[in-house]
């Protein structure tokens, strides 16, 4: 796999990638039809599409030459000095191989100019948890904007990044 700026032509795979991972990963929390719902909203072809030329972001996808394999998706705040990451998504079948962490690396390297890089997750993915924490993360005391299938706050989680 390699990474590379996410295009136009990408746009129905990482939309596959994120419906299949999603369903996955939320089925047993949310329910198929609610996670259904939820991808048909957040991850249509024109909202990914809109992120394509979104100021000041970086949307990546990891690409053996045959399939997608991962997407991130990240946005720098305020004067630059912190990055929101967004999406971080791997198809199953492919996790555990470095993939994520590849992706991961170059959102961080895109916003060289950022002191720390956020994210929220739902507290009960207990696998993407592990991930962000082997990955330097520490919980964040702060609630998250969005709510998990609880009804509760995600999670936050902050990474200091070498300025």
């Amino acid at each position: 796999m390699f990474v590379r700026t996410a295009g136009e032509r990408d746009l129905a795979a990482i939309r596959a990638l994120l419906v299949e991972t999603w369903h996955a990963t939320y089925d047993a929390l949310y329910s198929a039809a609610k996670v259904t719902e939820i991808t048909d909203a957040w991850h249509s072809i024109s909202s990914l599409k809109a992120r394509l030329s979104k100021p000041n972001s970086e949307f990546l996808v990891a690409d053996d030459g045959k399939r997608i394999g991962g997407v991130a998706f990240a946005e720098g705040i305020g004067s630059g000095e912190e990055v929101v990451l967004k999406q971080l998504y791997v198809l199953p079948a492919l996790q555990d191989r470095g993939i994520g962490g590849m992706l991961l690396d170059e959102i961080i390297e895109s916003f060289p100019e950022a002191r720390a890089i956020r994210l929220e997750v739902e507290a009960q993915n207990a696998r993407a948890i592990a991930f962000y924490e082997a990955n330097g993360f520490v919980r964040s005391g702060d609630a998250g904007e969005h709510a998990g299938a609880s009804g509760e706050p995600t999670l936050v989680y902050i990474r200091p990044l070498a300025s």
